[in-house]
């Protein structure tokens, strides 16, 4: 299966998960930050499938400065279709009035420890400057709903008792330390949404996801995950910090996305919401281990010191309780790791195969 039809298969099961939710954004327009990186560029693809089933076509326009997202990701679909527009933007910025959106999402950010430790000045000002400009043309324009996207980096290093960790969970993090720039950051981007949505009845809804992955991911993003299938493929060592005894969840994009969108076409405004799978937490060696089964050569695993470029103060464990989302909204996830992750190294595979090595 090749790169393109991995990525129409997660989008076709993305719809099938929200058929209850898609009439809601018939006839919508739909504006989304964070166009042309790997979580904008799935949901921006989604909205312009379902338009083959809706009478009156969704429009869709998306908006991106490129400082981690891809052209690659949005030329496509700006020459074919019609129902889909690109605005080169810097969400730091104020937003241009001239748009009319009835759907906001906010998914513009950076993500990875590596691009935020390089950016931080950058990452602060997208997650508090670029929120307020979009709470502020919400209230403006009066739209229907607007989807915050926060982190689950908030929790910080949890306490043992809060794992798996509920959104009531307040957080253990450090203002000052070397991940405080996206820490914090999201963290007042969620204080900005409350404060709007009290004072201006804003519909915002904040989105915390775990740990993402799949296809579409960066080949440089420098997350565990990328970085693992890449050194895979190549038949390099994988590199696992320090004992590798920390442990994550890892939930696959199209589990994910259909959770983003279940919560954008809810009513439950000024609330947060958990999305990730508490299911098959593993530890960085075991996840290596499976890694290296899955990929073509066997390549071994090597403990390594925490490089200079990678923000100290990681969490231990990271697994989140998604019993809201599911009891309120009806979310399931339902891809297991080993075939996300098979599915994920087939599409490096893929791409590497055609020399497409950067998406920068």
């Amino acid at each position: 299966m090749t790169a393109q039809e991995l990525i129409r298969e997660d989008i076709k099961e993305i719809i099938s998960s929200i058929q209850k939710e898609a009439p809601k954004f018939e006839g919508q327009t739909v504006l989304i930050s964070g166009g042309a990186g790997f979580l904008g560029s799935y949901i921006v693809s989604v909205f312009l499938e379902l338009n083959k089933q809706f009478k009156k076509p969704c429009k869709v326009i998306a908006m991106d400065n490129f400082i981690t997202g891809s052209k690659k990701n949005v030329i496509n679909d700006v020459e074919k279709n019609l129902n889909f527009q690109f605005i080169e933007h810097d969400v730091r910025n104020p937003m241009p009035l001239n748009i009319n959106a009835d759907y906001l999402i906010h998914a513009a950010g950076l993500a990875s420890p590596y691009y935020y430790r390089k950016f931080p000045l950058e990452t602060i000002e997208v997650a508090v400057n670029g929120t307020k400009n979009f709470l502020e043309y919400a209230r403006q324009k009066k739209i229907k709903s607007m989807l915050y996207f926060s982190s689950s980096e908030i929790y910080g290093d949890p306490n043992p008792n809060a794992i798996p960790t509920p959104e009531t969970y307040w957080g253990n993090v450090s203002a000052t330390g070397p991940r405080a720039c996206y820490d914090e950051s999201k963290r007042l981007g969620e204080t900005l949404c409350a404060t709007y949505h009290q004072l201006y009845n804003v519909p915002v809804k904040v989105v915390r996801p775990f740990n993402v992955y799949g296809p579409g991911m960066k080949v440089n993003d420098y997350r565990v995950i990328p970085t693992f299938m890449v050194k895979a493929i190549r038949g390099e060592a994988l590199p696992v910090h320090d004992k590798g005894n920390q442990t994550r969840t890892f939930c696959y994009i199209s589990d994910a996305i259909q959770g983003f969108l279940k919560i954008l076409a809810s009513d439950k405004n000024g609330e947060a919401f958990n999305v990730g799978t508490d299911d098959e937490e593993i530890n960085m060696v075991s996840l290596a281990n499976l890694v290296s089964q899955l990929s073509s050569k066997s390549v071994p695993v090597q403990l390594v010191s925490y490089p200079e470029s990678y923000p100290a103060g990681e969490p231990q464990r990271r697994c989140p309780d998604i019993s809201k989302i599911q009891n309120t909204l009806g979310y399931q996830p339902k891809v297991n790791l080993k075939t996300g992750l098979a599915r994920t190294i087939a599409w490096y595979r893929d791409i590497l195969e055609d020399d497409k090595t950067t998406f920068a």
